[in-house]
């Protein structure tokens, strides 16, 4: 079977390589010039929590997704952290971390002389923390990269620069559509939800895992990415644009950063950045067919998270026409079920 794919993001990249791994003739199609310069999977955050975004408000059915997740990361891409993530909260926002703690599960409370056992450079800076263990975290850029390699190992070709998709898609017997955002002409209930992020090095302060800070406004992650280099984001802001990020979420950012390590006051801002992830009303994933087309959309701030799990439903989807309740219903009660 000839599947064309739409789009090199995380979505599009991970169906592709589902589908020609299973005997599929693969191409995709992206209408950026090189890999990540039109897709919001360039600026997320990597972080593989199945856990903590359901203590963050997730659907149990993203928690659910994202514990398979973790693995087949880091079967295609072994540089795949598997040291879990650190929830902390400062003195007078213990009530948030309580809070949190109430929401999830595979967690374990841990004092400050555990902290600094894990985490040397945080010795003495908080006193009781969540730790949990079985999540992950990778470099998503890194990621992007490394499953176009493999692609092109299977010997699938990645097109950049196609805007003209009706001549494109012509001699496909199927496509599948992850366009994220660019959708809405087809998907027209997706919405824009803006993320920004900005990155920062420092020498003095070494992080191995990332750390969420809870705060009752604007809850902030620090994400290590190696080589003193530092993702720190978190916001999710009703929005298209995709082109600015405001002084107040750097401002907001940064302080985090700060108030967690004051060697994050010394740091170097490297890249500030933003990027429009495409939700649906409840910010749940879908996989929906559509006049011979399979799209696969609706990430919201889970890409990385789901991808792996609605890339394998999409290739049982092309390939044997299955059925996914939990992706491809429209009603409620029969998501909960599967």
């Amino acid at each position: 079977m000839d599947v064309t794919v739409i789009g090199a993001g995380v979505g599009g990249l991970s169906c592709a390589l589902e589908l020609a791994e299973r005997g599929a003739t693969v191409e995709v199609l992206e209408r950026g010039a090189h890999l990540g310069s039109s897709s919001c999977s360039w600026h997320a955050g990597g972080m593989l929590a199945p856990w903590c975004e359901l203590a963050g408000g997730a659907d149990p059915i993203v928690s659910k997704l994202g514990t398979t997740s973790i693995g087949w990361w880091r079967k295609r891409f072994p540089n795949t952290a598997h040291k879990g993530t650190l929830v902390v909260a400062h003195a007078r926002d213990m009530s948030e971390l309580i809070n949190f703690s109430r929401r999830t599960e595979q967690f374990e409370w841990i004092n400050g002389e555990a902290l600094g056992r894990l985490e040397p450079d945080l010795a003495g800076r908080f006193n009781r923390v969540l730790f949990v263990e079985d999540e992950g975290h990778l470099d998503p850029r890194a990621a992007l990269a490394a499953l176009a390699r493999r692609l092109a190992e299977l010997g699938v070709r990645i097109r950049f620069n196609v805007n003209a998709l009706p001549d494109a898609i012509a001699v496909a017997d199927r496509v599948v559509d992850c366009r994220g955002i660019a959708a809405r002409d087809v998907l027209t209930n997706l919405r824009g939800v803006k993320g920004e992020m900005v990155v920062v090095r420092s020498s003095e302060i070494s992080l191995t895992r990332p750390v969420r800070v809870l705060h009752p406004r604007v809850p902030v992650y620090i994400v290590p990415r190696g080589e003193g280099i530092f993702m720190i984001g978190a916001t999710t802001i009703e929005s298209d644009e995709s082109t600015r990020i405001s002084v107040r979420s750097v401002l907001e950012l940064l302080s985090a950063a700060y108030a967690v390590h004051p060697a994050f006051g010394e740091a170097e801002i490297v890249e500030m950045g933003t990027g429009v992830r495409p939700a649906f009303p409840d910010n749940l994933p879908r996989i929906r067919s559509h006049a011979g087309t399979v799209y696969v959309n609706g990430f919201y701030r889970h890409g990385f998270l789901v991808a792996p799990s609605l890339a394998c439903m999409t290739a049982e989807v092309v390939l044997h026409n299955r059925y996914f309740p939990e992706v491809m219903s429209e009603d409620p009660r029969e998501r909960c079920l599967a």
